[in-house]
């Protein structure tokens, strides 16, 4: 299988893992639309949200909290976006849920600033 998504999971692309469980991980976009703009990815390849099964939406909606929380404490944002794509908006044919702190606003810190911020909280 030739996606992006599976070869992070794997380890055979370099992210900016933030968040990992047994069930899915949490990496940094590198083309971030705020600061800590912060994927979450299950580990098994699930092309959109119809396939995925009710108890890992759960489950990523659990850690959405957990992220979010996170990362509007570290970056002090009034705001926060979730957005999944579905269709042809979906870049990446693998299913995946963006936490956008201070979504579209002017990003403070770089990709490596973000996250060594948060690896040291």
């Amino acid at each position: 299988m030739d996606c992006i998504f599976c070869k992070i999971v794997n380890g055979d692309i370099p992210s900016k893992k933030i968040y990992e469980d047994e069930l899915v991980i949490g990496i940094l976009d590198i083309n971030p639309h705020g600061d800590g703009h912060t994927l979450i990815i299950p580990k098994k390849h699930y092309e959109d949200y119809k396939e995925i099964p009710d108890d890992l939406l759960i489950h990523i909606n659990k850690v959405t909290k957990i992220l979010s929380d996170k990362l509007e404490n570290i970056f002090h944002k009034n705001s926060v976006t979730f957005v999944v794509n579905y269709m042809d908006a979906q870049a990446v044919k693998h299913y995946h849920k963006h936490i956008i702190p201070g979504f579209n606003k002017k990003l403070e810190y770089s990709v490596d600033e973000v996250y060594k911020n948060i690896m040291e909280s």
